[in-house]
């Protein structure tokens, strides 16, 4: 009788806390309910660990002081250059600037990397000269051919005087972290830091939950120029998942005011996880700064307003009118989300999107699969590319607008990690991204309904299934 109403309490109490989440969808809810009735036990200590995004009461407590400290990058001195885009796409920048507070600034260039390693080598390049400070945040760091490569570097820019600060997320830079590299940059004068540590795990999943992440990838040198992509500093061979190589990546090198909301973002990151106070850095005057295109930075995460980044996506799909091409390496969308897609090709917009033919993560992978009929039936061209990991996250709109960045179409950069993107109006700039979608696609086996219909019902069950506990993570 004892067990039996300790199995009550427990049940129930887990219940209700599902049902009373905040923010939670009703698929979730509902797949949540079915792992505790179905193994009560399992399914409790679960939902405890991973259920909920915990971030921590000393972390929010800690980022609510930070950003009432750092000075707003629009209250620069020299911030004299207002953003300007055609009537028909201010809804979306409205929607990114609601996320952090930034707003659309003009007087901005671009420049989209050849490849990985081209990306690497530029970034080194504006490294070795940064005569001010460098600024760096990695969710991936590796101690191969690229990590070195950049490793050097900031020794090098440390060593003459130039201010290094360098941070990478504590889990998915563990080997860096841990590496002779690591030690022989502290050696050399370069700040290192790591974000949301682990420590302990059997403490620290009374703290938040582990496998919240910092996903962002951030370089920021000299309040000069900034970089935002997918790229992690790794090699494209990329030696842990190797049998998916290359990791192909997109990658842009931006000049102007936009530098300054980067910034920001990385200060905000760096004294949340840093004892020391960098603001000094937000309060340097903004040069005067030739005509250029409107951009802003769209930081997103656990702590910021919830949905925040499945809102971008679903704002900029929209917003097209004739073409909408997408390229993701992990499609897990909410409902809105995969509505927001079919409803782009429903309503004549010439609608595509690139997924990798093999994932790294073969759950994803299978996931992505159980949404294409649908996309299919409403018209979405959809490819799968052919030559190794598409890891590029990018989105343009009507050869005029572009969001790219580290956030991917899943739950993991919906709810669970910290992410960096920047949304531009450039038809120039764009254009080039567009050939390089093109690209992609040259690359790519279309998948068609014959496709779909030709899968054995093993496989679609599996597809399926898996799905269905894509809400519970």
């Amino acid at each position: 009788m004892f067990w039996l109403i300790a199995h009550i309490i427990i049940c129930g109490a887990c219940t209700i806390r599902i049902l009373l989440r905040p923010h939670r969808q009703p698929e979730s809810r509902a797949a949540w309910l079915i792992v505790v009735l179905a193994a009560p036990y399992v399914g409790v200590i679960a939902y405890l660990f991973l259920g909920e995004t915990k971030v921590g009461k000393r972390r929010i407590d800690r980022l609510k002081q930070v950003n009432a400290m750092l000075p707003r990058p629009e209250n620069t001195p020299g911030w004299e250059v207002p953003g300007h885009v055609p009537e028909l796409f201010d809804p979306i920048f409205k929607v990114g600037e609601s996320i952090n507070g930034y707003a659309p600034v003009g007087g901005n260039r671009g420049k989209l990397m050849q490849d990985s390693d081209a990306a690497i080598t530029e970034m080194i390049a504006d490294v070795d000269a940064a005569t001010r400070h460098v600024h760096l945040m990695f969710y991936i760091w590796l101690t191969d051919n690229n990590g070195t490569r950049m490793a050097e570097a900031l020794k090098r820019a440390a060593q003459r005087g130039v201010t290094c600060r360098a941070m990478v997320d504590d889990l998915g830079s563990r080997d860096m972290v841990n590496s002779q590299q690591w030690q022989a940059m502290k050696a050399a004068g370069v700040q290192t830091a790591t974000s949301l540590k682990i420590g302990n795990p059997l403490v620290r999943v009374f703290e938040g939950r582990i496998d919240l992440r910092d996903h962002r990838k951030i370089l920021v040198i000299d309040n000069r120029v900034t970089y935002c992509g997918s790229q992690n500093c790794a090699d494209p061979a990329f030696l842990p998942k190797a049998k998916y190589a290359p990791w192909v990546d997109s990658v842009i090198r931006f000049e102007g005011p936009i530098v300054r909301q980067n910034q920001h973002l990385f200060a905000s990151d760096w004294m949340a996880n840093v004892d020391e106070d960098i603001t000094s850095v937000l309060q340097e005057s903004l040069e005067p700064s030739p005509p250029g295109f409107t951009a802003q930075v769209i930081g997103t995460g656990p702590t910021v307003r919830n949905s925040a980044m499945p809102e971008m996506f679903e704002s900029v799909m929209n917003a097209a009118r004739r073409e909408l091409f997408i390229t993701t390496p992990y499609y897990v969308p909410n409902a809105p989300m995969q509505a927001a897609l079919c409803a782009a090709a429903n309503r004549g917009v010439a609608t595509s999107i690139i997924i990798p033919a093999r994932n790294d993560d073969f759950a994803v992978g299978a996931t992505s699969k159980s949404y294409y009929a649908e996309l299919l039936a409403a018209g979405v061209k959809i490819f799968e590319y052919q030559r190794g990991l598409l890891h590029a996250k990018t989105m343009t709109v009507d050869s005029q607008i572009t969001l790219i960045g580290s956030a991917n179409m899943d739950r993991r950069s919906f709810d669970l990690n910290y992410e960096n993107n920047i949304l531009f109006h450039d038809p120039a700039l764009t254009a080039d991204l567009r050939k390089r979608q093109a690209d992609y696609q040259a690359d790519s086996r279309e998948i068609t309904l014959d496709t779909v219909a030709s899968w054995k019902w093993t496989r679609r069950l599996c597809n399926n299934a898996l799905a269905i506990v894509g809400p519970v993570l």
